[in-house]
């Protein structure tokens, strides 16, 4: 299970303010089905609400806590009966180490102008 900050829980709560579930947890539980389709979930979004159709508090949080276990994931909020996971992707993460800033000065390239043509 990935452990985070307050400061980074807090970004990520902020975050998922916009987002809808994209699981749903019913009276059948964790069955293996469900286990993969938030482990898709996880894989191509990163941060994902989970609705839990179970009224008892104990078992939505134990659901949490066993997802983040099993998945390596975060919790970020447990929310009435949503519950909010986070865990980074390997595409965001690729796309970070692509997108730092390229020291131009460097380049050896000669740019002539029209005219020296």
């Amino acid at each position: 299970m990935l452990n985070l900050s307050s400061d980074e829980r807090r970004a990520l709560r902020a975050r998922t303010h916009s987002l809808h579930p994209v699981v749903s947890i019913s009276h059948r539980g964790l069955c293996e089905s469900v286990v993969k389709e938030i482990d898709a979930s996880l894989a191509s979004h990163g941060l994902i609400k989970i609705r839990v159709y179970h009224d008892d508090r104990e078992v939505r949080e134990d659901f949490l806590l066993t997802l983040c276990e099993q998945l390596d994931a975060a919790p970020v909020q447990h929310i009435g009966k949503l519950l909010v996971i986070w865990r980074p992707t390997a595409e965001k993460s690729a796309q970070a180490a692509r997108s730092r800033p390229v020291d131009r000065r460097s380049s050896k390239r000669s740019y002539q102008s029209s005219s020296e043509r």
